[in-house]
């Protein structure tokens, strides 16, 4: 067996050292480990090792003394509902809507699309999981929010982090500066955090359904950006304006 010579080895080195191939290898080694995870949560509810410790996390959010009483004030506990609501399919539908529309009156229709199939497609994949595992509610402390469907996974925490993830890295290859980069991108990851904890924190939801809420739909945003990196390339789908000066094609200038 030969084996491959430096010179080889180098210009695989130089092909994979472009940021588009970094980016790309980072983005389905980040895909990759949240599957597993999420495999690994599936794997936990399945043989019911998780229960001590879904137990153990919700409890902790509750008053001692009364497990029925959340912990805080009573207008934390309406801030808490406020915030569960930002994961609502209502909520997350007009959000993703109003951007849509936005995308279609700047003239970017194909993104306008792939924005809609990427949550819609998300939506659907969050209701196929509910269906699949069909695990009841958690029954240790009154529910504060009505619910609908399955525990796992959490609709809620899976389509905050699919929709606001997706939009906001959308958005944010349309900004020039990293901290507003940073600063869009640090809000959606927050919002989603704050509505996954909520769900826990109204006792509607065991912790490890949050869990796995935020792997499979980070996941999935991950997997919708990659797509949509594939597609611009190939001018399947708008590119944002700074990739457009990238590419060498000039910017439109600014009057001074």
């Amino acid at each position: 067996m030969t084996r491959p010579s430096f010179r080889s080895l180098s210009k695989l080195a130089l092909r994979l050292g472009t940021w588009g191939e970094r980016w790309t290898v980072a983005f389905l080694l980040a895909i990759s480990a949240l599957g597993w995870a999420f495999a690994q949560l599936a794997d936990e509810i399945v043989e019911g090792d998780s229960h001590a410790f879904d137990e153990w996390l919700l409890l902790l959010m509750r008053n001692p003394a009364d497990p029925s009483d959340p912990l805080g004030p009573a207008w934390f506990e309406e801030l808490a509902r406020d915030v569960t609501a930002l994961g609502g399919v209502g909520i997350l539908a007009f959000i993703t809507l109003a951007v849509a529309v936005f995308l279609g009156l700047t003239g970017r229709w194909r993104t306008m699309w792939f924005v809609l199939i990427a949550t819609g497609s998300g939506q659907a994949l969050s209701f196929t999981a509910k269906r699949f595992f069909d695990r009841p509610r958690p029954d240790l402390v009154p529910h504060e929010t009505i619910t609908y469907t399955a525990s796992f996974p959490s609709g809620h925490a899976m389509m905050a982090a699919v929709t606001y993830l997706t939009l906001a890295a959308l958005v944010a290859r349309t900004q020039p500066r990293l901290w507003v980069k940073v600063y869009i991108l640090t809000l959606a990851v927050l919002v989603t955090v704050a509505v996954g904890t909520s769900r826990v924190y109204l006792g509607v939801h065991w912790p490890t359904d949050v869990l796995a809420g935020w792997t499979a739909g980070s996941a999935w945003a991950l997997g919708c950006l990659l797509v949509a990196r594939w597609l611009r390339r190939r001018r399947m789908i708008e590119a944002s304006p700074e990739t457009e000066g990238a590419e060498g094609r000039p910017l439109p200038t600014v009057p001074r």
